[in-house]
């Protein structure tokens, strides 16, 4: 994502004075939400576990889930890019490639048992 990018959602609240209302618990709420009807769009799709067909709904949920994340990094005082690559280089320290290569599991469940 680039500066720009999150300048402009920061701009669209700064431009409407909606930062006032923004605060950790209340920006919480809307990520879980807008996460949800991401989570809608393959509701009821047994067959269908790709967005093909949902697209156009994918992308906008999935937009209004990355705004609400941008505005609540900024409330928190968090930067985006820091946090990312902190948590990827947790992710590559508890998902070993030798491990994890092709495998699901939770890193506690990895190398448990032998297939």
């Amino acid at each position: 994502m680039t500066k720009e990018t999150i300048e402009q959602v920061l701009k669209l609240r700064d431009d409407r004075k909606w930062k006032q209302f923004y605060n950790p618990k209340d920006l919480t709420i809307p990520i879980s939400l807008e996460a949800s009807e991401l989570l809608e769009a393959f509701q009821w799709g047994a067959d269908d576990v790709w967005c093909d067909e949902k697209k156009d709904k994918v992308r906008e949920e999935l937009a209004d889930v990355l705004n609400y994340c941008i505005l609540m990094a900024d409330t928190c005082g968090l930067n985006l890019d820091e946090i990312i690559q902190e948590k990827v280089k947790k992710n590559a320290e508890k998902y070993p490639e030798v491990k994890a290569y092709g495998h699901k599991e939770k890193y506690t469940e990895l190398g448990k048992c032998n297939i």
